[in-house]
């Protein structure tokens, strides 16, 4: 596996995108359930694996660990893959590898179950800002487990992990899904109150139900699991990417075209589909299907009382915090005032240097707040992504912008988005990799 590409993207402004498009496989689920084939010797197979650096990232680090892998129906977005882990695998992440994934995190608890210790290196990944392991220590301790620091990492280890009643001390995403891989195969019950219950954490607790675990309440913020002996193989689909879905809603708005988002999953877009909502975005939902028509009026709504409004990010099913930066782009072409809080990384925002190099006007608050003043049209300019969902938002910047741009760094969005310019070419989109 190489490291990303340090290539650019070319970008003509302008041209309002149009057509039918479909979002790939959810990353943020394909990781977890991916690292979820270790609790097993039988296959775990699964369908719509986004062909993105990540995952393919994610596949080398199984390898060397020693699961075997192979892969049938490739697309240009997907494909299924097979996963098979015959013997325990290594319970130590090569560090050089893991320390570049932020995803590897998710390894931490299907190794500790199935091999009873785990040598994690300090995750890598997106930088933008401090990514907390406490809540995850916090569970393994519960469960039982010895933590020490090591000159690479992390060692984990237990004996014999055991059920307990925790309180995780934050709705933490991957901590949630590293104590299911945890706790499916411990002694007795466990109980987590105050778990993430988003869709792709929904995801990994159905994927262990059917491969033989006993979880209840799953999709609320309180998860039951009785512990089982072992784990048999399954097939799963993974669910569209609804992070990617809005990025191409917010895309097609700001650009003033028309596009018919397809089998997109209406209902893990709600939140997103009514904050866009707020910023004058209409939108209509036709099955499975999202139509955003052309033209949009793009004002922001006021607030009762005249107040200027508040976007905020939340854990699910509030404001996904993986779209601040879209919709903090979104705004620059709405007319009216919006505040955009994005609460959770003290450097997600520091990518608007560049939207102010090409017009935007924008008051940096202070790392975690933004005033946005629209409607200025963007203007093309020389800009670098510094993370996978900055770097989409730049790239719709650059879409909607007059003139040429150039976006350095692009291996940031390979990451995370599948040939993402071959896709919105074929909306009409005008944009080269070099």
């Amino acid at each position: 596996m190489s490291a990303p590409s340090n290539g650019r993207f070319l970008v003509q402004g302008g041209s309002p995108i149009h057509g039918e498009i479909e979002p790939q496989g959810n990353k943020n689920e394909a990781m977890p359930l991916m690292a979820a084939a270790c609790l097993t010797d039988q296959p775990v197979i699964l369908q719509n694996v986004p062909q993105i650096d990540d995952v393919r990232l994610m596949e080398t680090i199984l390898n060397e660990l020693g699961l075997a892998f192979s892969e049938t129906d490739s697309t240009k977005a997907s494909r299924n893959v097979t996963l098979q882990a015959k013997q325990p695998p290594k319970n130590s992440i090569p560090f050089e590898l893991g320390s570049r994934l932020r995803g590897s995190v998710t390894m931490a608890g299907p190794l500790l179950a199935r091999t009873g210790s785990v040598t994690l290196p300090r995750p890598g990944g997106d930088r933008i800002g401090r990514r907390r392991l406490d809540t995850h220590l916090q569970i393994f301790s519960a469960l039982g487990a010895d933590i020490s620091d090591t000159r690479d990492g992390i060692k984990i280890q237990a004996k014999r992990l055991h059920g307990a009643d925790i309180l995780l001390d934050e709705a933490s995403v991957t901590a949630t899904e590293n104590g299911l891989c945890a706790a499916v195969l411990a002694e007795g019950t466990t109980v987590f109150h105050n778990a993430a219950s988003e869709p792709h954490v929904q995801a990994l607790a159905n994927l262990l139900n059917a491969m033989g675990a006993n979880i209840s309440g799953i999709g609320t913020n309180t998860l039951r699991i009785e512990g089982v002996k072992s784990l048999k193989g399954t097939t799963h689909r993974i669910g569209p990417d609804y992070l990617e879905a809005g990025s191409f809603l917010a895309l097609a708005a700001v650009t003033g075209g028309e596009l018919k988002i397809k089998n997109a999953a209406p209902h893990h877009l709600r939140m997103i589909l009514q904050t866009f909502g707020r910023l004058g975005i209409e939108t209509k939902v036709e099955g499975q299907d999202i139509l955003v028509p052309k033209n949009q009026k793009l004002e922001v709504e006021k607030e009762y009382g005249g107040a200027v409004p508040h976007i905020a990010d939340a854990p699910w099913p509030g404001f996904p915090a993986d779209m601040t930066s879209v919709a903090l782009v979104t705004a620059t072409q709405c007319k009216g005032t919006v505040l955009i809080h994005e609460k959770l990384f003290e450097s997600r925002l520091f990518f608007v240097d560049g939207l102010l190099e090409m017009g935007a006007r924008i008051i940096l608050c202070d790392p975690h707040r933004a005033v946005v003043l629209g409607s200025d049209k963007l203007r093309g300019a020389k800009l670098a992504s510094p993370d996978i969902r900055a770097g989409m938002a730049l790239l719709i910047a650059a879409l909607c912008a007059e003139g040429e741009s150039e976006i350095r760094n692009i291996g940031q969005i390979d990451r995370g988005f599948s040939r993402i310019e071959e896709r919105l070419r074929a909306l009409g989109a005008k944009i080269e990799r070099k």
